[in-house]
Order: C-alpha cells, then sequence, then structure tokens
C-alpha cells in the first residue's frame, strides 16, 4: 500500500460521512414531505455542498503524486473534507427533527453558521492552493472575493431574501461554469 492509498482512506471516509449526512437529509426531507416547508435556496446550498463533497473526493487523486507524507500535510489535507462534513450537518435540522421544520425559516436562523464555516473552506482552499498547486493569491480571485464578501454578509447579518437567492445562484454559476473551464480529467 502506498502513502497516498493509506491517507486516502480516511480521507475518503470523511468525506463519505459528509454525503451520507447530506443523502440522509434529503431522505429525511423526501419521508416527511407533507410536513416540511421546502425553500429553493436552501435545496441550492444542499445540492452545492454535495458538489463540493465529490469535487473534492475527485481532485484528491491528484495528491497521490506527493512525494512525502507527514502528519501536519495530512492534518492540514483532511481540514477541507472535515470542514465540508460540517457544512452538510449544518444544512439539515437535529436527527429525526425534519418533521414539520420550515426550511425557508431554518435557513435565515442558521446561514451565519453555514457562511463561517463557508469563509473557512475558502481559505483552507486557497491555502491549499498555495501550497499544493502552485497558486498565487492572484491567480485565485474568485476565492479572495469570497473570502472578503462572505464575512461581510455574516457580520451585516443580511436577512434580504433576495440577496441570499441572488448569492446561491451566482456561486452556482461559478460551480457549474468551472465545470467547463477546469480540466477535471484524473490522469492515470
Amino acid at each position: 500500500m502506498t502513502p497516498f492509498e493509506y491517507v486516502s482512506v480516511l480521507i475518503s471516509i470523511v468525506l463519505g460521512l459528509g454525503i451520507t449526512q447530506i443523502v440522509s437529509g434529503v431522505a429525511d426531507i423526501i419521508h416527511q414531505w407533507s410536513k416540511v416547508k421546502l425553500y429553493w435556496p436552501h435545496l441550492m446550498w444542499i445540492a452545492f455542498v454535495f458538489f463540493l463533497h465529490i469535487q473534492e473526493w475527485w481532485v484528491l487523486y491528484e495528491l497521490r503524486t506527493l512525494d512525502e507524507w507527514k502528519l501536519p500535510t495530512f492534518l492540514f489535507i483532511i481540514l477541507y473534507p472535515i470542514n465540508l462534513f460540517i457544512l452538510a450537518r449544518i444544512l439539515f435540522p437535529s436527527a429525526g427533527s425534519v418533521s414539520g421544520t420550515d426550511f425557508k425559516k431554518f435557513y435565515f436562523e442558521n446561514f451565519r453558521k453555514f457562511f463561517v464555516w463557508a469563509v473557512i473552506l475558502i481559505a483552507l482552499s486557497i491555502s491549499d492552493n498555495i501550497l499544493f498547486n502552485d497558486y498565487s493569491w492572484m491567480d485565485q480571485p474568485v476565492h479572495l472575493f469570497l473570502l472578503i464578501a462572505l464575512p461581510f454578509f455574516i457580520l451585516k447579518n443580511f436577512q434580504q431574501e433576495w440577496l441570499h437567492k441572488l448569492t446561491v445562484i451566482l456561486l452556482t454559476a461559478l460551480l457549474i461554469a468551472s465545470l467547463f473551464l477546469v480540466d477535471w480529467t484524473l490522469k492515470i
């Protein structure tokens, strides 16, 4: 077993736990369909975070070329999947309490927590890109913009629904655009 194979197992488990949170949360919503009130921006965040889990698992393979694995490197790299898991967990009420949930109300009660962890995720992504992908700060304008804009969003506690809708639509559009702009081919 190579060092990459060894460390990728735990990273994959953490990502799998996050995906489980999302899929279980969606299944709970479906199970309680008549007792929940959905909110489409919240559903878009669920899809967004789900895709980030899949994307992280996909790009994890690029780390196979890392020559030497040390515990601090591994601990840094696993922070991103752990953060994704936390984001996935924040998107849903406590286990078993989906029944009767108004997801618009739930979203506005929890968006600040979600965005705090999103800011941490962005900071980790920027750092990872600098440390492992040879990017500079200037190569990451979208990340830098979000690193500045989201804390402002949190601190001002914006409650305007249109702003939340616009935010999730724009970020989803950026994510979809990245599918066409980035070469996602696995090079074996």
